[in-house]
């Protein structure tokens, strides 16, 4: 007697990449709103009165509530609880309703409101003395549209926090015993694309038919996570029918307040928390502000407004060739044919020459800048394999942590000293964009595998929970931080644009950005410490940081056969 075994919905290659795609499309479109007024600091200076500092309050103020009021961890509980379908479209709610608050708060109709008047009225915190004390998320003189975009951030970060852990859980549950690296891989990868998408087209939509409207792009931030809660809805059904052919979903292990006291002992631990926040802050709050530091370092002369290049028609050319480079590079790692890879770098490394020429002709610092995800892209799988045939995970922690130095510094000391050279300004910033690249590739690509041998396995969840919390700590504080330092070292600025003799606009592209970009360097020069000490540990006590990943668990599986 013939028994037909019944196939689950994830059996069938289609359905579990579509499921994918839903997420990692969500995904997409939340962190092209995460970064959605980095590429416009500028124009926020210029038509909303935020000065530097208003602008680090509100692009701290995404992971303020994740860090104060411990809202990650109650994230994984509602997911624990929940699970995947409920707390998807929860996240997608939540990120919704803060970026529509965001939106309005830059919008004409706040101007002038009862609403404004009352934040103008309210929230005006006294400010210490001391410049990196002053790290409150409102203080006296933020202009009302910040404050109340600040609290529309906090709550977009609630839900895009919830959503990626929400994400991964999903994936997991779809792709386990199939192709789960090559799925976990591409979901972030698009998600990176998604930083390069905003760079592109925010500025584009704030300057659409002459006019600057700066809530134009964040309304077409808040139109993407509208699209992302669509999605999430369609995974809903699809979730819900893999559940009813007998799918169980796999939970992560539970945070544990018994697991602190264990987790806060083991050095291991710290040497992961410190290395991971010390080199996250120096990446992520410096993307908030990397286009405006172009802006004020390099010679940008706007092509005439009748011609192609000032045209909204080369956003989506370059656009176009920006995805050629992408699938190009990230394919060419999942081909067995040596030829077939060949032609795929070439066609990414040829499509690659073409973008920053088009980005030079743009003259166009958000262009120049949307490159940085590009090499990431391409090369993190690489590593990652490497990582796990070959090992050297904590020589490429300090690989990375050098580059990492190496190219703040640039920014700081080199990349001045081409200001008025347009073609030499547009290569440097170019060359030092794709370094840090490769080093926001290397720096991840080892450490997140190198956390299991750090910390003991029974307290490996709670472990990554706190790691996540402290990674949140730098990523609210820096962009602050950068914020006071800029007006701090930059009073001629401040005081022009108070007495009148320098408008908004000129200041906004006029900052010397040499003690933000060397306090970034620190972080980097201090991550690098760290990893050097990793080695030193992993040396003396045999943690296996340095032996590829596969060996160590065929060895194991050996052991366990014997």
């Amino acid at each position: 007697m013939t028994q037909t075994i019944q196939k689950k919905l994830n059996d069938s290659p289609a359905m579990r990449w579509t499921a994918l795609l839903l997420l990692a499309l969500a995904m997409f479109c939340s962190y092209i709103f995460m970064d959605i007024l980095s590429p416009i600091k500028d124009l926020m200076q210029s038509t909303r009165g935020w000065d530097s500092t208003a602008f680090g309050r509100e692009e701290g103020a995404e992971t303020f509530l994740n860090v104060f009021i411990f809202f990650l961890i109650f994230a994984g509980i509602i997911l624990d609880k929940m699970g995947v379908r409920f707390t998807a479209i929860l996240s997608g709610a939540v990120m919704l309703v803060g970026a529509a608050i965001k939106w309005y708060a830059v919008t004409d109709m706040f101007a002038g409101s009862g609403l404004e008047t009352w934040f103008d009225n309210n929230l005006s915190w006294p400010r210490p003395e001391n410049q990196f004390l002053d790290v409150l998320p409102f203080y006296e003189g933020m202009p009302a549209s910040a404050k109340f975009a600040t609290i529309g951030f906090m709550i977009f970060g609630c839900g895009v926090e919830m959503a990626g852990i929400t994400v991964s859980r999903g994936i997991v549950k779809w792709f386990k015993g199939k192709e789960m690296a090559l799925a976990m891989g591409s979901e972030m990868a698009l998600a990176r694309l998604g930083v390069a998408t905003c760079m592109i087209f925010s500025p584009m939509f704030a300057k659409m038919s002459g006019s600057i409207d700066v809530s134009r792009s964040v309304a077409f931030g808040v139109v993407l996570l509208m699209i992302a809660l669509m999605m999430f809805i369609v995974y809903f059904f699809m979730d819900r029918k893999l559940d009813a052919q007998g799918a169980e979903e796999e939970k992560d292990e539970p945070f544990k307040i018994s697991d602190i006291g264990k987790i806060l002992s083991s050095g291991g631990f710290w040497l992961v928390a410190l290395l991971c926040v010390l080199y996250y802050s120096a990446i992520f709050p410096f993307q908030k502000y990397a286009v405006n530091m172009l802006q004020c370092n390099i010679t940008f002369v706007e092509p005439a407004k009748d011609s192609f290049w000032a045209s909204t028609s080369v956003t989506y050319i370059q656009y176009g060739v920006m995805l050629v480079i992408a699938i190009a590079a990230f394919a060419s790692n999942f081909t067995k044919s040596k030829s077939k890879q060949l032609s795929l770098i070439a066609l990414a490394v040829v499509s690659l020459v073409v973008y920053c020429w088009m980005g030079y002709m743009r003259q166009s610092a958000e262009t120049v800048f949307a490159v940085f995800p590009l090499l990431a892209m391409g090369i993190t799988p690489v590593l990652g394999n490497y990582i796990d045939h070959k090992g050297k995970a904590a020589s490429m922690l300090v690989l990375g942590s050098i580059l990492l130095i190496a190219c703040h510094l640039t920014f700081a000391f080199v990349l001045p000293e081409f200001k008025g050279n347009q073609i030499g300004g547009v290569v440097v910033a170019y060359l030092t964009i794709l370094v840090l690249g490769a080093s926001f590739s290397l720096v991840p690509a080892s450490l997140w595998p190198s956390v299991p041998k750090l910390v003991d396995s029974n307290i490996i969840g709670s472990a990554y929970a706190l790691i996540f919390w402290i990674q949140n700590i730098g990523l609210w504080l820096f962009p602050i931080l950068i914020g006071n330092v800029l007006d701090a070292t930059n009073p001629e600025i401040v005081k022009a644009v108070e007495s009148g003799a320098m408008n908004a606009e000129q200041a906004a592209t006029s900052y010397d950005y040499t003690w933000p970009l060397v306090m970034l360097a620190s972080l980097g020069v201090a991550a690098l410490i760290i990893g050097f000490i990793l080695k030193i540990v992993d040396k003396k006590k045999g943690l296996g940081l340095e032996l590829p990943n596969i060996k160590k668990e065929e060895t194991a599986e050996a052991a366990v056969a014997e």
